[in-house]
């Protein structure tokens, strides 16, 4: 992997270099982490004229969760832990044969750059922007076989849960339950906060859940993922609890089915971004529930659950191949409840297939 690694730099390098600078300073943890292979907690990255180095404020621990650095990488730890990783790396620049420093504006605050400019005075800081960012948004084979790997505990974790008796427990507790059920299952942790809404609070993205407990009849809506070496994944389902569904569910899971699929279908390379948030949402507009829909229907996701590209009305861009993003539109309709569907899928040529399906748990509406 060091020379995955050291083409990544590369490729930053050359960027930064076209725009006038001679060195790069990554400060945004999973950036550090794209391009180092390893991010323990506060570790910067320093991109010189010479050898790159990584400055960490105490020594990696070997925590999976954190990755390995690149062995290729200068290791310094700071002699104080309180330091501050981008103060030294800016000093450490100040004195090397470079007269200008790209750094991350948009992930630094005030008062840290401010205390990079007072140990380099003479230093220029420039904005390096979001381009490695960019660079993260195509993904290479091995990183498409991290987000797979974290789909499949995903899969395994939810396909458990929906075996267990669901009855009278609360949404906290089903909550915490995914969650220790993707670690046994290998993963370094959730990729976010699991969801679970019962009743009037199913079909909400992101719901925080409460201690309200799961009733006969309720709609129940989860939404997961697993973090494997990194590489955060993500689904979302909705049940209807132990009896058979009433006409008003199944019309709106059939609604909101639809929309998932249409928006799916759309994922090919070439595609505006706002294409493919329009072919979920028209259908659901259609149906009256233009005042009840998240504001896109998707994300990006990686190294982190939410990057580029925002499958949004208004999104700039077009997909590329091997870009994994969501595909999650629901409709929420208040004191009631709702639905909501959401798959990982990584985007793909026809020729190939079309997209892949990262996260196959049935999306049959199951009556458990």
């Amino acid at each position: 992997m060091s020379e995955v690694y050291a083409v990544r730099r590369g490729l930053l390098r050359d960027r930064y270099a076209a725009a006038g600078s001679a060195a790069a300073l990554v400060s945004r943890p999973a950036n550090v982490r794209y391009l180092a292979g390893g991010a323990p907690p506060g570790a910067v990255l320093l991109l010189g004229p010479g050898e790159d180095v990584l400055l960490t404020p105490r020594a990696p621990t070997g925590d999976p969760a954190h990755g390995r650095p690149d062995e290729q990488l200068r290791l310094t730890v700071l002699p104080e832990p309180e330091g501050d990783p981008v103060v030294a790396a800016a000093g450490l620049a100040g004195g090397l044969d470079t007269d200008s420093l790209a750094v991350e504006e948009h992930d630094l605050t005030v008062s840290r750059h401010r205390a990079m400019a007072s140990v380099a005075p003479r230093l220029r800081l420039t904005d390096l922007g979001s381009t490695v960012e960019q660079l993260r948004l195509v993904k290479d084979e091995e990183e498409i076989a991290c987000l797979r790997i974290a789909a499949e505990i995903t899969d395994q974790a939810l396909g458990e849960l929906l075996e267990s008796i669901l009855v009278g427990r609360t949404e906290r507790h089903l909550a915490l339950e995914l969650e220790r059920r993707l670690v046994d299952h290998g993963a370094d942790g959730p990729a976010f906060a699991t969801s679970v809404g019962t009743g009037p609070h199913s079909g909400q993205g992101r719901h925080r859940p409460t201690d309200r407990r799961v009733e006969e009849g309720d709609f129940l809506s989860v939404c997961l993922g697993a973090t494997y070496r990194g590489y955060r994944c993500e689904i979302g389902r909705t049940f209807v609890i132990g009896t058979a569904p009433a006409d008003w569910q199944i019309e709106l899971y059939d609604l909101v089915f639809a929309a998932q699929r249409a928006g799916r279908e759309a994922l090919v390379p070439g595609a505006a971004y706002r294409d493919v948030d329009h072919a979920a949402r028209h259908l659901l507009d259609s149906a009256g529930h233009a005042g009840r829909l998240p504001a896109r229907t998707g994300h990006g996701v990686g190294l982190e659950i939410d990057e580029d590209p925002q499958l949004a009305p208004a999104a700039m861009g077009k997909l590329d191949a091997c870009v994994p993003v969501t595909v999650e539109p629901g409709v929420h309709i208040p004191g009631r409840g709702g639905v909501r569907i959401d798959d990982t899928l990584v985007v793909r040529p026809e020729a190939d297939g079309g997209p892949e399906l990262l996260t196959i748990t049935t999306k049959e509406l199951l009556a458990l």
